[in-house]
């Protein structure tokens, strides 16, 4: 289901897609120049969705969010912004439109997540099957999880479902290093310098277009960081703008 965060009349769309809650979205719609119109896609078993059953597979999350951002994508330019797991999604978002609907962003930003095909991704071990005890402690070993949610378990428990969900998602998809790029667009990864090492540099297999890599201070989490938010912000913005030049 499409959310609306931040309804402007600006000609450009940018979807961040991903695990991040609906208010950690939020404040994207109100900083971000008016030209840019911030919509995110909520999942089921999130938030209002809560009671439906999650997706099993990335091509049930891809088939979701794509019926729901065609009608969007006919006139005016987009963008695609996913960490973690969200990464693989606007990957897969990204190559469906293309492949089915000859639709591409103006930009594609990917974070805080190894290419789906290289090597660093497929050896990783997986995780999603550990006991819900085991698997905090993992997430906690790689600074994959909030402080604010460190700061109570109790609350942290109701988000292990969810989280494990979407490790199982990311664990049990595979596809194929891209023989041709299928994407024109820019490509632009970012990282935390302190997350665990992944291999970004593949990324650039999916797109013929500039291909830059951006480093910032702290681990997984360090979108949360408000001097990386500003960065992130501020970059995305200029990006997309000037995007948007070159589309129209």
């Amino acid at each position: 289901m499409l959310q609306e965060e931040a309804r402007r009349c600006g000609p450009a769309h940018l979807f961040p897609l991903g695990r991040w809650r609906l208010h950690t979205l939020r404040p994207l719609g109100n900083v971000l120049h008016s030209s840019i119109e911030v919509l995110s896609v909520r999942l089921p078993g999130r938030e209002s969705r809560s009671r439906e059953p999650f997706h099993q597979s990335l091509q049930q999350v891809v088939d979701e969010v794509v019926a729901a951002l065609v009608p969007l994508l006919k006139e005016k330019p987009f963008a695609l912004f996913g960490h973690s797991f969200g990464a693989f999604t606007s990957f897969a978002v990204a190559e469906a439109l293309k492949r089915v609907h000859n639709l591409e962003p103006v930009h594609i930003f990917l974070s805080g997540a190894s290419a789906p095909y290289s090597e660093t991704r497929i050896k990783a071990p997986k995780r999603s099957d550990l006991s819900d005890e085991d698997f905090l402690q993992w997430m906690i070993s790689i600074g994959g999880t909030p402080p604010e949610l460190l700061a109570n378990p109790e609350v942290l428990k109701l988000f292990l479902p969810a989280l494990k969900a979407d490790l199982h998602v990311v664990e049990n998809y595979r596809c194929n290093k891209p023989e041709h790029p299928f994407l024109s667009c820019p490509l632009t990864c970012f990282d935390g310098k302190d997350d665990i090492p992944h291999d970004l540099q593949a990324w650039k297999s999916i797109t013929s277009g500039d291909f830059t890599i951006r480093m910032l201070d702290g681990s997984h989490f360090y979108l949360k960081d408000s001097g990386n938010e500003k960065i992130i912000l501020d970059y995305v913005t200029k990006q997309v703008e000037t995007s948007e030049m070159d589309y129209l």
